[in-house]
């Protein structure tokens, strides 16, 4: 079946059909680094690593963009507040370069523990202030701004369309609960460009402009950075579903008036991740991070596994004893694949490989996708070669690292290591068992105690 995704725009699923047949332009709002990058972050970010590898699986070569937020998101959606990562410059005692630079490096990291794909480029929002700054003087141009005390602001009564996205408009704003704004804006869905230095106020951040110093708003960072890469229109603009009401909407209308062109063909939005049926935060202390759940034993992986357990518009129940299930069922599927050989003259099995791309195509369906897994390995009437190639044809898109787990012959060498290692753990010498698991390591594998005194000897 073709590709077939949920389009936030229109509200409905309708079939992927890309502007060009051989090429998918695809962005994704990636995180604000003022902070440690959170389970529910990484959430989104894996969503756009399992539609790019999706979209690979049906022949697309796909060019992707993600960027990262190092200047002008405020506190509040209404521009008003600290820039966050003037915030946290302050809250860390160093500079807002220094804490971007920080939190980019862990948040990379965390990325790659999770086999998150790496787009063709991070793009950092203080490396494209030149283009900010041109598509606010475009917008002016147009017709589309006026001034402020505080900073040059976008009139979305002039875009047509705007609350299409969001379903934020002016008339249900009008007709909902009071929202604080800017006094001198037009419109209480109107929102900042260009903001102005505030005078007797430090800092970090701020350059020239045709309206004087300043910094850019945070949304116009998205339009400039994407249209720079990928032109005017892009196939598919991914994120969270708390960017969609405010962001994306406010995106999406200034990058319309400023082309006269369709912006994004389709929106995709990621579902929160609950934390025990509850909101994260870190007031309540389970805002939880990569690291996090790698200091209480768990393999990122298992967390990377959990996120296939829903649909990518259902929300997601995190609990500890949910990432042990997750963890639990990985580590069952390394066992059963390390009994398996493969054979260079194995193929893959085309009724099961359909199965699992049809339900890749079905709006992503990750958890009907994962179903194919344990369906296929139950199946007594498939040779185990055949399963192995067949299960390595998945894992190009499940990530899960199968190839280092498929059964092997160990070398002569490492289970000798291996036997003396037990050995000394009998005989209670412990620095000598230590050092020879870490020459096993060195090796290439690894030594994983079981009951009784065995062990098992495993590919790291």
């Amino acid at each position: 079946m073709p590709m077939r995704l949920y389009n936030s725009l229109t509200k409905k699923v309708e079939d992927f059909t890309p502007q060009n047949p051989n090429e998918v332009l695809m962005y994704q709002c990636g995180p604000t680094v003022y902070d440690y990058i959170t389970i529910g972050n990484f959430r989104t970010f894996a969503l756009g690593d399992f539609l790019y590898r999706a979209l690979v699986q049906n022949g697309y070569k796909v060019k992707y963009i993600m960027n990262l937020t190092d200047v002008g998101h405020l506190v509040s959606d209404n521009d008003e507040g600290a820039d966050k990562l003037e915030a946290a410059a302050e809250r860390d005692g160093t500079s807002a370069r220094e804490v971007a630079d920080f939190y980019i490096k862990d948040f990379y990291s965390g990325y790659d523990k999770l086999k998150l794909t790496r787009p063709n480029k991070f793009t950092r929002a203080t490396e494209y202030i030149q283009e900010q700054i041109d598509l606010v003087e475009t917008l002016e141009r147009k017709g589309y701004t006026y001034l402020t005390t505080d900073g040059v602001y976008f009139d979305t009564s002039k875009y047509k369309n705007y609350g299409l996205l969001s379903g934020y408009t002016l008339e249900n704003i009008k007709e909902g609960a009071r929202v604080e704004v800017n006094p001198e804006k037009k419109n209480p869905t109107d929102f900042a460009l260009w903001k102005f230095s505030t005078p007797g106020v430090n800092r970090w951040q701020e350059w020239n402009s045709p309206w004087g110093r300043g910094f850019p708003g945070w949304h116009a960072e998205c339009s400039a950075m994407a249209m720079k890469e990928l032109g005017a229109t892009l196939d598919i603009h991914l994120g969270g579903e708390d960017l969609k009401m405010v962001h994306h909407q406010n995106e999406l209308a200034q990058s319309e008036c400023a082309t006269g062109s369709e912006y994004v063909k389709y929106w995709v939005h990621g579902s929160f991740l609950l934390i025990d049926d509850g909101r994260m935060g870190k007031s309540l202390g389970n805002a939880y991070t990569v690291k996090d759940i790698e200091d209480k034993g768990f393999d990122p992986l298992s967390l990377r596994y959990l996120y296939m357990t829903a649909h990518y518009r259902s929300k997601l129940n995190f609990t500890w004893e949910s990432l042990q299930s997750a963890q639990n069922a990985l580590k069952k599927l390394y066992d059963i694949v390390s009994s398996y050989q493969e054979s260079p003259e194995a193929h893959v099995n085309q009724e099961y490989y359909a199965r699992f791309r049809d339900a890749l195509n079905d709006d992503l369906n990750m958890p009907k996708a994962v179903s194919q897994v344990w369906e296929l390995v139950k199946n007594n009437t498939i040779s185990e070669s055949v399963k192995i190639a067949t299960l390595l044809r998945f894992d190009e898109v499940l990530g899960f690292n199968l190839e280092n787990h498929v059964g092997y012959e160990v070398p002569d060498e490492i289970k000798h290591l291996a036997k003396m290692r037990s050995e000394y753990r009998k005989s209670g010498i412990f620095d000598k068992a230590d050092q020879l698991r870490r020459q096993i390591e060195k090796s290439g594998y690894i030594m994983e105690d079981i009951k009784e005194g065995g062990y098992k000897i495993k590919r790291k």
